[in-house]
């Protein structure tokens, strides 16, 4: 594995990048909120893709370098994966179909930056459609106008008790449960299996 520094307009970031010989697409993926790269989802992923003969990158946003777990605001988390997808794009990845994705808040990145990046599909695990509600307050707002504007193909690994619920399926988008809430720690293979079965659909 090779760790790659891009500078962002929002301080460095990392890209931790698992290349294959004679790759058929890339896989770029960001991590949650709170965690990192070496999330146990994030890294069942990784070797799903890396057996489908996908180079994998793994970005680590700059507030994660700079050491802090508070996550930085969506539209700098945003403007720094685009930057490191792009460097990307132009020189490790280059000449390779994209496909983006990510775990949580980076889900909601890719999801967000789909179009910018150019991806050719969108894998989300553990989709956090609705904060939970805390007793006494309102309900959040849902986030699913996020995975709604994706006009790739989706997939979207879901924990069957996960607190922040459940997204529809829909005409781009197909939706996998597994066991687990939205740590996605409990069925490793299951997810791996709904990555290994998705991502040759997309040559087609």
């Amino acid at each position: 594995m090779a760790i790659i520094e891009v500078e962002t307009p929002h301080g460095p970031a990392k890209a931790h990048l698992n290349a294959v010989a004679e790759p058929r697409a890339a896989l770029v993926l960001g991590h949650g909120a709170g965690g990192g790269v070496a999330a146990r989802d994030l890294v069942a992923v990784t070797e799903a893709a890396l057996a489908e003969k996908f180079s994998v990158a793994l970005v680590e946003q700059p507030y994660r370098v700079a050491g802090r777990r508070s996550p930085a605001p969506a539209r700098q988390l945003d403007a720094a994966w685009t930057a490191v997808v792009e460097h990307l794009q132009g020189r490790e990845l280059a000449g390779l179909e994209l496909v983006v994705g990510g775990r949580s808040a980076g889900a909601r990145v890719a999801c967000r930056t789909a179009a910018a990046t150019g991806a050719v599909g969108v894998l989300c695990l553990a989709f956090p459609l609705r904060p939970p509600r805390r007793s006494g307050s309102e309900p959040a707002p849902s986030r699913l106008a996020e995975l709604d504007a994706v006009t790739v193909p989706t997939l979207v690994v879901q924990g069957a008790r996960d607190p922040f619920g459940m997204p529809p399926a829909a005409a781009h988008r197909t939706v996998v449960q597994v066991e687990g809430d939205h740590s996605l720690r409990t069925d490793l293979a299951a997810i791996a299996a709904a990555v290994r079965a998705w991502l040759p659909e997309l040559d087609g």
